[in-house]
């Protein structure tokens, strides 16, 4: 089966309420997209929106990039060779991981879809379900409680925190959320990367009886060995996020001692499924569990994450709320929402439907 036509565009997609981290604070989001058409009108799509204070590319440049000749070229290629299409952009793309995530989750849209079967039994389904968790960011005490209120509502039962300015303040939020809901909700803490180690063991102690499930990259890119300086069962807890960018990284994270006992995969930093699964054998081989995140994004990126997600055995976590507050999007369906947890609705390749534009 031949690819007829590529066509990629970008839309700027707002939120419904803006959000603060350590160190930023985001109203709205722009994400580009990929379609790829096969021959008796099959299409596949994709899409990406990298962080580009992580990765360092903007969707503009990804859009720029989509524009060139080479994946003009695609046009005439047969969609069973996906594998060889993905590797040949992503060494002529290395070091844009939003353009190569682009082209393997529209090249296995179509493949699914022209096969027939969900993009996750290409590769083996593993888990069926598992409970996602919703983020918050960083805010008043009173408005972190309503938020959290309207999550409980909805069924959710796991909050990422986000964290990283203001240890002090980090513990007195944290410590209000469990009394407030009186342990009803797991706790993960997102620090993006804004603690150094005195304040990491600082709220590690304060928080030992708050039982919080997992600290995402509490120290800065770079720092990893500094993580060695504090005890096994704190570093099983640790997830490394900004600084596995790769599979070379996550290869040199999975070697004795770990700095980290957990990896995120977001497929926007490492650049699509494939990408993603070679890291995820990677800590499969190292006994490190798998937490997938990801950015603020559209449903189809998500929908290729939580495909990418449920065929390895060693995924543990999900945090793929990144649609979820969105005004708008292209498509709609990709997985199913119910009290919290996600599932993919079995259906042929990502599973979404395309919305008019």
């Amino acid at each position: 089966m031949k690819i007829k036509r590529v066509h990629a565009y970008l839309k700027n997609l707002a939120l419904r309420k803006p959000y603060r981290i350590a160190g930023y604070t985001f109203s709205a989001v722009e994400n580009v997209f990929l379609e790829i058409e096969l021959e008796h009108g099959i299409t596949g799509i994709g899409a990406a929106s990298p962080a580009e204070e992580v990765v360092g590319e903007t969707c503009q440049g990804t859009y720029s990039r989509l524009q060139e000749t080479c994946f003009e070229e695609l046009v005439g290629r047969d969609i069973r060779d996906y594998r060889t299409l993905i590797q040949e952009k992503s060494a002529q793309f290395s070091g844009f991981p939003g353009t190569q995530a682009v082209l393997d989750i529209a090249l296995h849209d179509a493949l699914g879809q022209w096969m027939g079967v969900p993009v996750v039994e290409l590769y083996g389904q593993k888990v069926q379900a598992l409970p996602t968790s919703v983020t918050i960011g960083i805010m008043p005490m009173e408005e972190m409680i309503r938020e959290a209120a309207e999550f409980q509502k909805l069924g959710f039962k796991v909050l990422k925190v986000k964290t990283g300015e203001d240890v002090a303040e980090d513990i007195e939020r944290l410590t209000a959320l469990k009394t407030h809901f009186n342990h009803y909700f797991k706790i993960r803490v997102d620090a993006n990367q804004g603690y150094d180690t005195k304040a990491l063991h600082t709220f590690l102690q304060a928080t030992k009886s708050l039982d919080i499930e997992l600290v995402e990259q509490p120290l800065p890119v770079g720092q990893e060995v500094a993580l060695l300086d504090f005890g096994a069962a704190d570093r099983k807890k640790f997830a490394a996020d900004e600084s596995l960018t790769s599979a070379a990284m996550a290869c040199k994270l999975a070697l004795a001692p770990q700095p980290f006992g957990i990896f995120n995969i977001k497929l926007m930093k490492c650049g699509g499924i494939l990408n993603a699964l070679d890291i995820a054998r990677t800590a499969e081989n190292a006994d490190i569990d798998l937490f997938w995140g990801c950015n603020d994004e559209s449903i189809v990126s998500i929908a290729a994450a939580l495909h990418a997600a449920f065929a390895c055995p060693n995924t543990q976590y999900l945090d793929l709320d990144g649609s979820f507050d969105l005004v708008e999007d292209v498509v709609s369906g990709g997985f199913v929402l119910e009290n919290g947890f996600l599932r993919l609705n079995g259906k042929p390749g990502l599973g979404v439907q395309p919305l008019n534009r």
